[in-house]
């Protein structure tokens, strides 16, 4: 009897013990799980038509040309088209590349179904060619889609002398020969005429420049858009410029300073005033107080 009372509380304390450590162990288990994850909602696609080839200005689009590709709804841009049956028979305004996904800002619209140049050309513009070679498209660097300013040089009949002057600027170029876009490479492309969009007024003045006088194209930049007025350059200004100044001019110079010294302060509307001396050499013009 004295036994199983010494033996009695040691196995309480193991079974105490056992319950504890259940207990712990189940409470520290759910502590540590992780937190149920939130659901994600449900995907949603939608599908969108792209180029499956390149896509150059002035193509008329045909089924073998597009396809459907599935995408993020949310992700799409308005304008896109679902379905590509739609797109059969449009014109491309403007470069697709392959891949690329075809909005309707970058299409005619619907009620063109010509393409080629007619069907890129803008409201109130004309397609105009002129006759061109490799220095007129700088070398062959001139390419659809870039601007220019076209100079002119010709004969000024009452002074008969030759006269160059920018007569166009931040002009569009169509197509090179017959090419519409640019060349894929970016090599050059000389070709034999420039096709330009031109207002009817500018195509006017244009061909007679062409014919009257000789030509050539000033390549832009394509982030400058800025008019800039010029005078013109003449075959003596030309001459004129880098030239030194003549030692006769000097002498003449100071001659006309010592005599305007001494008269314009002797002249009663000059007197105790000053005066002011205008030198013109060449280009440069000076002007001094005295």
């Amino acid at each position: 009897m004295d036994r199983w009372r010494a033996v009695l509380p040691i196995v309480l304390a193991l079974v105490v013990a056992v319950v504890a450590s259940v207990f712990i162990y189940k409470w520290m288990k759910k502590q540590t799980a992780p937190k149920e994850m939130a659901k994600i909602e449900e995907v949603k696609l939608k599908e969108a038509a792209i180029a499956e080839v390149d896509l150059p200005v002035g193509t008329q689009l045909k089924s073998e040309m597009i396809k459907s590709v599935s995408f993020l709804e949310d992700s799409l841009p308005p304008g896109y088209f679902s379905d590509p049956n739609k797109l059969v028979g449009r014109i491309v305004i403007s470069p697709l590349k392959r891949q690329e996904l075809i909005l309707e800002s970058r299409l005619a619209s619907s009620d063109v179904t010509r393409g080629g140049m007619a069907a890129i050309l803008k409201p109130g513009k004309r397609a105009v060619s002129i006759a061109g070679n490799k220095v007129l498209g700088v070398s062959g660097l001139v390419n659809p889609g870039d601007r220019v300013d076209i100079l002119l040089t010709s004969s000024d009949k009452k002074t008969n002398t030759k006269v160059n002057k920018t007569v166009f600027e931040n002009v569009l170029v169509l197509a090179t020969g017959t090419q519409l876009s640019r060349n894929p490479e970016g090599g050059p492309s000389p070709v034999d005429n420039y096709t330009l969009e031109v207002t009817p007024e500018q195509g006017e003045k244009l061909l007679l420049a062409a014919s009257e006088g000789q030509i050539q194209f000033a390549l832009r930049s394509i982030l400058d858009r800025e008019t800039v007025l010029t005078t013109g350059a003449t075959h003596p200004e030309v001459l004129a410029a880098y030239r030194p100044v003549d030692p006769s001019e000097r002498v003449k110079s100071k001659e006309v300073l010592k005599e305007g010294r001494s008269t314009g302060v002797q002249r009663a509307g000059f007197a105790g005033k000053g005066f002011t001396l205008e030198v013109i050499k060449g280009l440069n013009r000076q002007t001094q107080k005295f």
